[in-house]
C-alpha cells in the first residue's frame, strides 16, 4: 500500500476553452511529473479527442521505429513517452456537458479503445459531428441521472466535477432546486464529488462536511476529492494548471480497478488532499474539527474500568441503527486536549473485535485500523448501517444514533426500527415514514409522521389534554398556552454533554389514543415554510394523575415518540420539555422575520444551535428547538444570518 498523488480532471488542447497555445500532449505528462502525480486523466469537453490523438501519436512514433524509420528527435520523444508512461497512469475520459448545463465526468480503464469511449458518447447524445471538437456546448444531450446511469454500465469512474461551483450538481448558491440537488448528490452510479474546498481554509463548513452523512436529507457520505480542472500546462491567476491541486489516494498497486474500488468502498480516509510541502492532511484533526455528529464519536480511552469499552459498543450498536459513523478511540474531541493514542494498536483492534463479537447482535461486520495523528496510533472503527436491523447490546438493549448523542431507545424507536426491516424485507408495505427511520432521499422533508399505536392490551385512563388548535403559547401543533403572567428565564445550555441515562424509562400508566400521521400532514400543510431538518418540537401534551406526557417529534426524519416525559427524555428532549413545562416562552422574546422567527441563539458543545419559532396560516405558533446549521434552509438561513 503507498499514496498516490492524482489529478483526476485536465483538459488538453483538445478543449476549445483551452488557454495554452503551442503545448503538446507530451508537455502535460511532463508537467504532470513535475508536480509529482502519478494518475493523470484527460477529461476534455464532450470528447476523448485529446487522448486519442496521444495514443495515435505514440503509435505512429512505435511503428516508424519498427520500420527503422525514427529520426534522432522522434526517438527521444517516443523514449520519453514510454518512460513516463510506465510510471504514470493515464485515464482517458471525458467532461460531458449534460442537462441543464451540469457537468459529469467519466474516466476509464487505461487502453480502453477510444472507439468504446466515443460509443458512450454517443449514447449520452453527443452529435456525431461534434465528437472531435471538444465544445463546452453540444445542445440536448441527456438529464444527470441518466449520465451516471450511462456511464457506469459502460464501466467508467463516474464524478461530478466542481460540485460545488460553475456546472455543478450541489447547486450551491441556487435558491431552488432541493429535490434535484439531492438525485444528483446520492444517486448510486454516482461515485465521487470533486470540489474545490476540500481542505477549507478559515471556511469552518465545507462541501465535504456537508455530505458527510449527516444531513438529513443526505444520508450517504460522498467521496470528495479535489482536481485542478487545468486548461493550461502551468497556472495564472485563478486559472490553475496542470496538478496544481490534486489529490491523494493509498493504493495497494497503481492501476485503474484498485482506484475504482476505494470510490466503492466506505474508508473516506484513503483519500485526502495532496500537498507537497506542507505535512500531510490529517484526517483525525479534520474529523475532530468538525466534533461529534450523527456519524462520528470520539473516546480517549478503551479501558473496561470506567465503563469506556462498554461505550464504545454502545456507539457502535447506535451507528449501525441508525446512519452509520466512525469512532474513534485514543483522543479527546476537544482539539485542545493532546491525543492519548492507543499502546499496542494490534492488541487494541483485537480486544474491540472481540467485544463487538460478544456483545452486539445479529453479528456485524466493522472495520477497524489504525491512523497516525499527533504522533500517535488512533484506533479507527468504521461502523456501516446495519442490515440486519435492529441491533442490540447484551441481548436486551437497544441504541440509536441522534445528532451527536447516542441514546438508549424508547419503545416506538424500536418499534420503528423492526418496521422498517421488515420493509426494507419486502414483509411490510409503508405509507409512511417510521420513527427512526431515515427520510427517503428522493423526498426531502416529507416524512410526516409515523408508528401511533397504543400499547397492545392497554386500557387507556382518562387524560387531561391540551388540545387548543389555536394555541399561541408555548408552541406545538396542539401547543398550550402560556399562564398569564409567567417570566422569560434566560436559557443556559451547558458546554458538556450530560451522561445518557442507560434505561428509556416508559410511564407505567397506558398511553391515550395517539394522534393520526393524516393530522400531522395537515398541519404541516398550513406551513408556508417547511420547518427545520434537525431539532425537534413537542407536538402534543396530555396529563395524567399530575404528569405531563409529551409527545417529541424529530425533525430529522419526522418521527413521533409517545410519553415522554421529563425526568424519561434524552438530552435534547429534556432541554426542550424543561423549557415547555416552565412556560418559560414569549412572543416579545422573538426576533421575527416574514412569519419566521429566532427565539434563543446559543453554543452547544461549541456549535451554534437554535430555537426558532413560526406561524402557521391559522396562527398558531410551531417551536423548533435545539435546530443546528444541518437543519437550517431556505427561508431560515437569512432569519439566523446565514448563506448557503
Amino acid at each position: 500500500m503507498a499514496w498516490y498523488a492524482m489529478d483526476l480532471h485536465v483538459h488538453t488542447p483538445a478543449s476549445k476553452d483551452y488557454q495554452d497555445e503551442g503545448v503538446s500532449y507530451l508537455d502535460i505528462l511532463t508537467k504532470a511529473e513535475s508536480e509529482g502525480l502519478s494518475i493523470l486523466a484527460f477529461t476534455d469537453h464532450n470528447s476523448v479527442a485529446g487522448y486519442a490523438q496521444m495514443m495515435r501519436e505514440i503509435e505512429d512514433l512505435t511503428r516508424w521505429e519498427a520500420a527503422d524509420r525514427l529520426r534522432p528527435d522522434e526517438k527521444a520523444r517516443l523514449d520519453e513517452y514510454r518512460r513516463l508512461m510506465a510510471k504514470m497512469l493515464v485515464l482517458p475520459g471525458f467532461e460531458l456537458t449534460a442537462t441543464f448545463g451540469f457537468h459529469v465526468i467519466a474516466l476509464f480503464e487505461p487502453g480502453t479503445p477510444v472507439r468504446s469511449l466515443e460509443h458512450a458518447l454517443l449514447d449520452l447524445n453527443v452529435p456525431v459531428d461534434l465528437l472531435e471538437r471538444g465544445e463546452t456546448e453540444v445542445g440536448s444531450t441527456v438529464d444527470v441521472i441518466t449520465a451516471y446511469e450511462v456511464m457506469a454500465e459502460a464501466g467508467a469512474l463516474v464524478m461530478a466535477p466542481h460540485a460545488n461551483s460553475t456546472h455543478g450538481v450541489a447547486m450551491f448558491g441556487i435558491s431552488f432546486g432541493g429535490q434535484t440537488r439531492i438525485a444528483y448528490t446520492q444517486d448510486p452510479n454516482l461515485h465521487a464529488l470533486e470540489v474545490t474546498d476540500l481542505e477549507g481554509g478559515k471556511r469552518r463548513r465545507t462541501t465535504a462536511s456537508f455530505f458527510d452523512g449527516s444531513k438529513p436529507q443526505y444520508p450517504r457520505r460522498m467521496h470528495c476529492i479535489q482536481g485542478s480542472d487545468a486548461h493550461r500546462i502551468t497556472g495564472e491567476g485563478k486559472n490553475l494548471g496542470v496538478g496544481e491541486r490534486a489529490t491523494e489516494v493509498f493504493l495497494p498497486e497503481l492501476s485503474f480497478s484498485a482506484l475504482k474500488q476505494v470510490f466503492l468502498g466506505d474508508d473516506f480516509a484513503l483519500t485526502r488532499p495532496y500537498r507537497r510541502e506542507a505535512p500531510a492532511f490529517d484526517h483525525v484533526e479534520a474529523a475532530r474539527a468538525q466534533g461529534p455528529t450523527l456519524v462520528q464519536s470520539f473516546h480517549e480511552n478503551m479501558t473496561r474500568a470506567g465503563g469506556n469499552l462498554h461505550a464504545i459498543v454502545r456507539d457502535v450498536v447506535a451507528f449501525a441503527n441508525s446512519n452509520g459513523g466512525t469512532i474513534y478511540v485514543g483522543l479527546s474531541a476537544n482539539q485542545r486536549v493532546k491525543p492519548r493514542g492507543v499502546e499496542n494498536p494490534a492488541q487494541a483492534i483485537k480486544s474491540v473485535r472481540e467485544e463487538i463479537g460478544r456483545q452486539v447482535t445479529p453479528p456485524l461486520d466493522t472495520t477497524l485500523d489504525t491512523l497516525q495523528s499527533g504522533g500517535v496510533d488512533i484506533l479507527r472503527i468504521v461502523v456501516p448501517r446495519g442490515a440486519d436491523q435492529p441491533y442490540a447490546m447484551e441481548g436486551s438493549r437497544f441504541y440509536i444514533r441522534k445528532e451527536a448523542e447516542t441514546s438508549l431507545a424508547v419503545r416506538d424507536e424500536i418499534l420503528a426500527l423492526v418496521q422498517r426491516a421488515l420493509a426494507e424485507q419486502g414483509q411490510l408495505v409503508l405509507s409512511q415514514p417510521v420513527a427512526g427511520a431515515q427520510a427517503p432521499v428522493s423526498t426531502p422533508g416529507a416524512a410526516k409522521a409515523l408508528v401511533e399505536q397504543p400499547v397492545a392490551g392497554a386500557e387507556a385512563q382518562p387524560a387531561e389534554t391540551s388540545r387548543n388548535r389555536g394555541g399561541r403559547g408555548n408552541g406545538g401543533r396542539r401547543g398550550r398556552s402560556r399562564p398569564a403572567g409567567s417570566e422569560v428565564t434566560p436559557v443556559v445550555e451547558p458546554d458538556q454533554p450530560e451522561e445518557a441515562s442507560e434505561v428509556a424509562a416508559v410511564p407505567d400508566e397506558a398511553p391515550e389514543p395517539t394522534t393520526s400521521a393524516q393530522n400531522v400532514a395537515a398541519a404541516d400543510a398550513e406551513l408556508s415554510v417547511e420547518p427545520p431538518r434537525t431539532g425537534v418540537e413537542i407536538f402534543d401534551t396530555v396529563t395524567r394523575q399530575g404528569t405531563q406526557y409529551h409527545t417529541m417529534r424529530d425533525l430529522r426524519d419526522g418521527a413521533l415518540v409517545h410519553n415522554v416525559t421529563r425526568t424519561s427524555a434524552r438530552r435534547l428532549w429534556r432541554y426542550a420539555i424543561a423549557l415547555h413545562e416552565k412556560g418559560t416562552f414569549g412572543e416579545d422574546k422573538v426576533e421575527w422575520k416574514n412569519g419566521l422567527g429566532l427565539w434563543h441563539s446559543y453554543l452547544r458543545s461549541g456549535k451554534p444551535h437554535y430555537d426558532l419559532v413560526q406561524r402557521d396560516k391559522a396562527g398558531a405558533l410551531h417551536i423548533y428547538y435545539g435546530v443546528s446549521e444541518d437543519g437550517i434552509h431556505g427561508a431560515w438561513r437569512s432569519l439566523v444570518g446565514e448563506r448557503e
